[in-house]
Parts: C-alpha cells; sequence; structure tokens
C-alpha cells in the first residue's frame, strides 16, 4: 500500500511525520491547555454556586428582591428543574469529569451540564438545593474559539504537507532528468547533457551519467569511423577485382558473371553495415500520411513480379516520420516475405485507437520463425537459420528496429495461424484523432 517512487515515499512519510505531530499537539493543547483553564473555570464557579447557596445552608431561602439584585451583578440565575427546562437545560450536554471536579469543590453530588451557544451557558445542580439548577452565563469562552483551533491546525497541517510536497518534488527533479536522459540514451542520443544540480549525492550521480555518456558518444564515433575506414578498404580492391573480370576473354564468362554476384552481393553487405551503423535518432521528422509511403512502396515493390495485395484503412492520422527511413522499413519487410516466400503477400495499415497507433503490417505464407527466436532475430548478425534461410548479413531487422524505435515505436513479428509470418509496426500518432468516417481501400 506504500507508493514505491521516492517522491511518493518523501511525501508520504513527511506527512505520516506531519500527521503525528499535530495528534501530539492536539492532545498536549487539550491536557495542558484546555483542561487546566476549565478546571480553573469550574472552581470558581463552584465558589460562586458556594455563595449563591450560603443561606440555603441555614434553612433559609433567598428573597426574589435579593435574588434578582444577584443576578443583574453576576449574570447567575437560580431556576427550579421546569424554568431550567424552559430556558434550554434539555439541549445542554453532561460532562463527567467536570461533574466529579464540582462535587468535590461542593462536598457533594453534583452535575455540570454545559449549552455550545453564545454565550456558552454553564448549568451546575448543587448538592445544597436539589432540583434547582444555577445558570452561569460565559461570556469569554465561545464555541467560535475551538473552531478557530481546528482551522489553525488544518492550515498548518496542509502547509506542512505542501512544503513537504515541494521540497520532494525539488528533490527528485534531477532523478526525473536522469530517467529521461538515460531513455535517450538507450535509443542512442548522445547529446543530452544534464546540469549538475541538487543534493551532492544527486550531484555525483548526475556528473557519472554524463561522464559516462559521453564515453559512449565517443566509443560509437570510434566505431562509425572504423567501420567506414574498413568499407572504404573492401570496396577498393573490389573495385579493382570488378575492373579485372572485365578484361577476362568471352570463354570465361560463367566465371565473371560469378564474380561479378559476389562482389554486389559483398557491396551490399557493406551498404547494410554503414546503414546500422548510422545514426536514426537525429533524423529531420515531419508529419506526413502513412497510407502514401505505404502504397508508394508496394507500387515500387512489383517489379519482382510477386503478386502484393494492398489494403489501407482511410484517413488515418498523421505520424511524425522521416519518410526516406519509413520507406525503408516498409521496402525491408516486404523484400523479406520475398525472399521467405513464394505465395501472395498481404499488406495492411489500420488505426488503434486503445493505443493511439497506426499499424503497418506485412504477412506472407512462408515457414515463419520458431517462437524462441522472434525476439533474437532483431539482434545484430541473428537470423533465424533454421526456419528461414541464412542469406544476407543479418543486419535488416536490426536496422529496422533502430528506424522505428527513432520513431517511437515498435515492431514485433509474429506467427500466422496456417503458417507463415506477420511482421507489424506500430507508430504513434501526432495529434487527436477522430476516428469517425473511415473508408477501407483495397488494391
Amino acid at each position: 500500500m506504500l507508493p514505491r517512487s521516492a517522491f511518493g515515499q518523501t511525501v508520504f512519510f513527511v506527512g505520516a511525520l506531519l500527521l503525528i505531530n499535530q495528534i501530539v499537539s492536539y492532545v498536549t493543547v487539550t491536557l495542558y491547555v484546555f483542561k487546566p483553564t476549565f478546571e480553573q473555570v469550574n472552581v470558581m464557579l463552584a465558589k460562586q454556586v458556594k455563595t449563591v447557596f450560603i443561606d440555603w445552608e441555614d434553612g433559609v431561602e433567598v428573597s426574589d428582591e435579593l435574588s434578582e439584585k444577584f443576578f443583574d451583578i453576576t449574570g447567575i440565575r437560580v431556576m427550579t428543574q421546569r424554568e431550567a427546562y424552559m430556558h434550554g437545560l434539555g439541549q445542554a450536554k453532561e460532562y463527567r469529569l467536570l461533574s466529579q471536579s464540582m462535587s468535590e469543590q461542593l462536598n457533594g453530588s453534583a452535575r455540570v451540564r454545559i449549552h455550545q451557544g453564545n454565550p456558552v451557558i454553564y448549568w451546575v445542580e448543587a448538592p445544597q438545593a436539589p432540583g434547582y439548577w444555577v445558570r452561569v452565563p460565559l461570556e469569554g469562552i465561545k464555541e467560535s474559539n475551538i473552531e478557530f483551533l481546528v482551522f489553525y491546525l488544518s492550515c498548518i497541517g496542509f502547509l506542512s504537507v505542501l512544503g513537504g510536497w515541494l521540497f520532494a518534488r525539488h528533490l527528485n527533479k534531477p532523478l526525473q532528468a536522469l530517467q529521461t536522459a538515460a531513455i535517450r540514451v538507450g535509443n542512442g542520443d548522445f547529446s543530452t547533457r544534464l546540469s549538475e544540480e541538487g543534493s551532492s549525492e544527486v550531484i555525483e550521480v548526475t556528473r557519472a551519467f554524463n561522464k559516462m555518456s559521453k564515453g559512449i558518444a565517443e566509443l560509437e564515433s570510434d566505431r562509425r569511423l572504423l567501420m567506414a575506414g574498413v568499407s572504404h578498404d573492401l570496396r577498393t580492391p573490389l573495385t579493382r577485382i570488378r575492373l579485372a573480370t572485365e578484361m577476362m576473354s568471352d570463354e570465361e564468362d560463367y566465371l565473371r558473371e560469378g564474380i561479378v554476384d559476389d562482389i554486389e552481393d559483398m557491396n551490399a553487405i557493406i551498404d547494410q553495415f554503414i546503414e546500422y551503423l548510422r545514426h536514426h535518432n537525429n533524423i529531420e521528422m515531419e508529419l506526413d500520411d502513412v497510407n502514401a509511403v505505404v502504397e508508394e512502396v508496394v507500387q515500387a515493390e512489383k517489379q519482382h513480379q510477386r503478386p502484393i495485395h494492398l489494403q489501407t484503412e482511410g484517413h488515418l492520422p498523421a505520424v511524425m516520420m522521416n519518410v526516406v527511413a519509413l520507406k525503408r522499413v516498409v521496402t525491408n519487410m516486404i523484400e523479406n516475405a520475398i525472399r521467405y516466400s513464394q505465395s501472395d503477400i498481404e499488406v495492411t495499415t489500420e488505426y488503434s485507437a486503445k493505443y493511439r497507433s497506426v499499424l503497418i503490417k506485412v504477412m506472407d505464407r512462408g515457414p515463419g520463425i520458431p517462437e524462441s527466436e522472434l525476439e533474437a532475430v532483431f539482434e545484430p548478425f541473428k537470423q533465424g537459420d533454421q526456419a528461414r534461410g541464412s542469406e544476407g548479413s543479418g543486419l535488416g531487422l536490426a536496422i529496422i528496429k533502430r528506424i522505428v524505435s527513432s520513431h517511437g515505436g515498435r515492431v514485433r513479428l509474429r506467427n500466422r495461424d496456417g503458417g507463415g509470418l506477420s511482421a507489424e509496426v506500430s507508430l504513434p500518432v501526432a495529434k487527436k484523432y477522430d476516428g469517425s468516417n473511415l473508408t477501407g481501400k483495397k488494391s
């Protein structure tokens, strides 16, 4: 039931400590301020009650004239049970502790009732005159004073919790920035540098993160430079070999064609290496229509003389994309389907209102991939060798995953019922979308 985040735990524990402090303060004020005050009031009232009944102890009742003078001076009046109920005794609440204290002061069984009003009325039934009630108005004690105390304690508690929340938010803000920067580094963006602020521990962590990010950026730059140098050095002898094959005699045409095909395959593999090392995180994005991109790629891929059936969902929301990079993704998906299957290929687009994303599917009826390898094939140089052969360098799906991740989307492979594979790319929509009036389109 406790919050799991550091921010939530900090606010919870600060609030819990403040709540305990408020309870202790309330109990302390009650025991050491209100209780002694009411006890002192009770003692003074007991003395006044004794004064009222001083002649009653000798069996002499006070005259009405003297009683009226006493009332005019002190505001205290003695009433019978019936008169007391007529003046609000029934609405008064009896307090046992005050009754016990009054009984000790008056040397007998006394009852004390208090009616909360303006003013507060103190009713006392003294042992000297059972059945008679002394009505004592207390002008200095009002119920609003209690309400103000409750309001004061509530405000102090609220402001304290608010202060604790602001303090925890300030303390955890650098950690949230660190989390965001770590996600960017995981996606290949090493340009983020965090400002070193906050507590000393957070500053040390931020400094270590910036140092790590800088080291990874330098390592990535060295890797790209190394691969670019290797690619350049390989292309030079391949070019010389290609020129040498052109000078071979006509009787060796069969041999020349094989060498030329091998050279083209090697050049294609080198291009894939360079494409994989290229960062897709810094590519320019723009709002565009997914259907237009997919339709253009499908038309271009029909040159392979394979039936490709396209079904798009009309009025798809615009997506932030790099058109060239997304075309490469769809092209790789369709070419993989062509390479590993013999039957027709299905390409579809649709909108998911639940996940607010556009889905692109490329489906074939090939041998599929074992379930245990569906995630592993996205790793560089990893192929589904047992099921779909081992052509290429094993970087095609890794490149697709990188490009889709840079668009904030997801890519996954799923075996189809009845055989075949479905390659699915999910891209988040860029703005609020009204999914009404959708129309299908087939080609």
